[in-house]
């Protein structure tokens, strides 16, 4: 393990880190919004919010960890870009896109979208003690209690009033969902993080009545798995095994659990997020790496970045929970496969999105865009950095922790 936290050192701070401080948008402020597989940066595209959030939470928690201001000025720039150009003041909540100058673009506003600007903010908010990135957060929550819900859980898309929207940016495999898993997971993820910056009885409250919702309307105990896709009263619309999701699931819920201080009780949900965990480990890993999904009993055969840094994550957490090696192994042999195959060795490039099954790159998948960023293979560096070596814990309550001791790597780092 100390091996391995050696190596993903190496590669987020020489490698992945600088990257997408080369992103930085000088001119128009925040980040730009696309590169291309050839390498072709696209300073004209369009800035996707789920991207400028995501960076903002990478380099917030950065600063966290590592202790280094670089990267404070790293998250200000994506900061000061929201303020400037996301955010609807008139009307509430974020567009979904604004132009590469800041003007907005695609203005339907989503559920998934407002729980990733909450997620954000939380991290800056930690990370610079900013009340106004705290009330930014909380606003953008009461924003989704009051426009994105009703009484039996969350919806999902909205124009730019919160009026009705086909759900086609969070739709997939030729459905059109009311409702989805993955809205529901980062909302709670969001709300959790929120928590963890700032605890309120709301916010423990909306957790653990998601923590109910994906006991009682997600989870399917016959088949071991979290549901992906619903109509408006949760009737699954389609046979989807989202392996990428479950095992991102069972640590993120484990992690709420622990967050609020529910171990034991009702909410209590690691007996559903062992199973998930295991469930992941014999159908899905193949002893290097997991696919995206299994549809109608068809396994996509793909390898996407995010899925193997999430089951990084999942599987230590499982070994966390279990003491079984294996899962600290499996955890060692995807880390393996991401270097040899996602990892984009040409010089200006980052991690591939996604490669083919003999591990050859997509070349139809672009390098960075509104979903190809820092986040989840900047979270499985901290968190591994957290649970297995580098760090300790800033405190002993979990409910108040940055969870980390930072080793101040950042700008030597950065500087080689």
């Amino acid at each position: 393990m100390k091996q391995m936290i050696e190596e993903m050192s190496q590669e987020f701070m020489t490698h992945l880190f600088p990257f997408w401080e080369g992103m930085i948008d000088r001119r128009w402020g925040g980040y730009y919004g696309k590169m291309d597989f050839d390498l072709v940066l696209h300073k004209d595209a369009d800035k996707g919010c789920i991207l400028n959030s995501r960076i903002l939470w990478t380099f917030s928690t950065a600063f966290l960890v590592l202790k280094d201001p670089i990267f404070l000025s790293y998250a200000k720039q994506a900061y000061d870009f929201m303020q400037r150009a996301f955010l609807d003041r008139s009307r509430g909540g974020v567009y979904w896109s604004v132009t590469s100058e800041g003007l907005p673009s695609d203005e339907q506003k989503h559920t998934y979208n407002l729980a990733f600007a909450i997620y954000g903010l939380s991290a800056y908010y930690d990370a610079t003690k900013d009340e106004h990135a705290l009330r930014c957060a909380r606003d953008l929550m009461a924003v989704i209690e009051e426009k994105c819900r009703d009484k039996e859980g969350y919806l999902e898309s909205f124009d730019v009033s919160f009026g009705p929207y086909p759900n086609d940016r969070l739709s997939e495999n030729g459905v059109m969902a009311d409702r989805t898993m993955n809205t529901l997971l980062h909302v709670m993820e969001a709300y959790t993080e929120l928590h963890r910056v700032s605890p309120s009885k709301q916010t423990e409250e909306k957790i653990k009545e998601i923590l109910l919702l994906f006991k009682n309307k997600i989870f399917n105990p016959e088949k071991g798995r979290l549901e992906v896709f619903f109509d408006r009263d949760y009737k699954t619309l389609i046979d989807l095994h989202s392996y990428g999701h479950d095992i991102e699931a069972s640590w993120l819920i484990d992690r709420a659990v622990s967050v609020i201080g529910a171990e034991g009780t009702d909410y209590d949900l690691s007996s559903i997020t062992k199973t998930l965990m295991e469930k992941i480990y014999t159908e899905a890993y193949d002893g290097h790496s997991v696919p995206a999904e299994c549809e109608e009993g068809r396994v996509l055969t793909d390898r996407i970045w995010w899925v193997q840094c999430e089951a990084v994550i999942g599987f230590i957490n499982g070994y966390e929970r279990t003491g079984e090696d294996k899962f600290l192994e499996a955890s060692k042999q995807i880390w393996e496969y991401i270097g040899e195959h996602i990892v984009d060795r040409r010089k200006g490039s980052c991690w591939y999105a996604q490669v083919l099954k003999d591990g050859t790159p997509d070349p139809a998948k672009a390098i960075a865009d509104e979903w190809t960023c820092p986040y989840h293979n900047g979270r499985m560096y901290f968190e591994v950095l957290k649970r297995l070596g580098r760090g300790e814990k800033s405190n002993g309550n979990p409910k108040n922790e940055t969870g980390f001791q930072g080793d101040g790597l950042g700008r030597e780092a950065l500087a080689r």
